[in-house]
């Protein structure tokens, strides 16, 4: 079962890592284009959510899975420090200790993914409001 030390250690933890790289840069690269997008150019509203909304389902995604992803490390590695229980028979206090703490660790790292992700998404999302709305008011509609 060492195998699952490792799969918490570095394949779940890497994944969080990987999840929060993607999530960071989407914001980046959507804020960016929030800033340059020239709102004339779009004759359908339409067309324009499109454009403004492009890859934001994944920053959700990350935001809504993380903390599950987290949740997963830390069953694993309960698991882990179970069957550590179970091979070794008594055990030291201070190795449950150890084990647990690498559990609630990936659990932690899933809730730093996952509380940056909702809040950019959220921030993103109330950009691509406020421009949409700039659009109506250009083109004479009003918000429904």
């Amino acid at each position: 079962m060492d195998w699952l030390k490792l799969l918490i250690d570095y394949g779940i933890t890497g994944l969080l890592v990987m999840m929060s790289v993607i999530a960071v840069g989407i914001a980046l690269e959507r804020r960016r284009f929030y800033m340059d997008v020239d709102l004339a150019r779009y004759t359908d509203r339409r067309e324009l959510e499109f454009e403004l909304t492009r890859k934001l389902h994944v920053i959700a995604t990350i935001g809504s899975n993380a903390p599950y992803i987290g949740l997963l490390g830390t069953v694993l590695g309960i698991m882990f420090t179970f069957n550590s229980l179970g091979r070794e028979g008594m055990m030291n206090s201070c190795m449950i200790m150890v084990g647990l703490a690498l559990t609630l660790k990936v659990t932690a790292a899933g809730l730093v993914v996952a509380i940056p992700s909702v809040t950019m998404y959220n921030f993103l999302l109330r950009r691509v409001r406020e421009l949409t709305m700039r659009w109506e008011t250009g083109h004479g509609r009003e918000k429904l």
